[in-house]
Formats: C-alpha cells, structure tokens, sequence
C-alpha cells in the first residue's frame, strides 16, 4: 500500500520539485529592480557618492557640471528684439478662413504702416477683443509705443513666422478672426 502511495504521489512531488526549481532559477537571473529616485534630469552623482566607490586604476573621473537656474528670472524685454523673417509691411488681400473658436489677433510691426493701421482700426479691433502680436520690434521703447496706440488690449512680442507659414501670410498689418485674414 505505502508502494503505491509513492508511485502516485511521484509524478506530482515531481512536479513541485521543478516548479521550484524554475521559480529559483528564474529569480536568481532577474535582479530586483530598485527605482533611487527621478527628479527630471538632476545629476545622478550624489548617489554615487554615497557609494564610495573606489575609481579604477589609471582612469580618472569625469567632472559633470550641473547647470544653473538664472540669476534673475527672464522678462519680457529678453525676448527682444523680434524677428519675422517670413513678415514684412505690406498689403494683406482679404480672403476667408476657417477656423472655429479662434480668438481675433492682429499682427503689427514697429514701421510707421502698422502705427498707421492701429490708429485707425483701434475701436474695433478693441469691440472684437483681439489680441496681438508685435512680429517685428527691435526694442522695449518701440513696444511701449506701439501699445500706447492701443492700451486697452494686450500686445505681445512674438515671431509670426509659423503662423505666417500656416496662414501662407506674407504681409502686416493684419486682422485674423474665425472666418477670415484682412486689413
């Protein structure tokens, strides 16, 4: 009876025997995978400091710089001065766009052609709420004195060169809404 107990439990003490076997195996290949920390692409090196590792014989470590945060935080006055290589003065053709949901932009530049076209077109530009965009100002003054033009909406420097490209645009100044690009 104790013979046949055996030769039935054989096959599955088998079993067992290399599940075991196998979970061993595939455990001692695969090391436990230990996160330190991930701070965005702040230097590794205290890490290996704590370490203490000793530097291989002949070889010496390479210095890493860690970058610095600026001294002062960026204004407005660094984006200065604005380049639109693809934007020039000049006449705009009126045709129509579709583009739902899109905010009413002007494009302006600091040349006595878009100083002109604000003057005239300031109250409905400020009656649609547009927002615009200085694409080609050398400085701080020459901004100040476009927004003075038109003070109660907001005028940002900023390169029209992608929208330009997107738009197939060649000139300034111009009105963008919705349905359509004008002057």
């Amino acid at each position: 009876m104790k013979a046949h107990r055996f030769a039935a439990a054989w096959p599955y003490g088998l079993l067992v025997l290399l599940a075991c076997a196998v979970t061993h195996t595939v455990q001692a290949q695969t090391p436990t995978l230990i996160v330190v920390e991930d701070r965005g692409g702040a230097s590794a090196l205290p890490y290996y400091e704590a370490l203490k590792l000793q530097p291989r014989a002949g070889l010496q470590s390479p210095s890493i710089e860690v970058p610095r945060p600026p001294a002062k935080p960026f204004s407005e006055t660094d984006m200065l001065p604005v380049r639109s290589i693809r934007l020039s003065p000049g006449d705009v053709s009126r045709r129509t766009i579709e583009a739902p949901g899109l905010t009413p932009l002007f494009l302006v530049g600091d040349d006595e052609r878009s100083r002109a076209w604000l003057r005239q077109r300031a109250s409905r530009l400020q009656a649609l709420g547009a927002m615009g965009l200085a694409v080609n100002v050398e400085s701080a003054q020459a901004l100040t004195a476009l927004r003075a033009l038109v003070p109660d909406l907001l005028l940002s420097p900023a390169s029209g060169d992608d929208l330009a490209e997107r738009l197939t645009l060649h000139h300034y100044p111009a009105l963008i809404t919705a349905t359509s690009i004008e002057q």
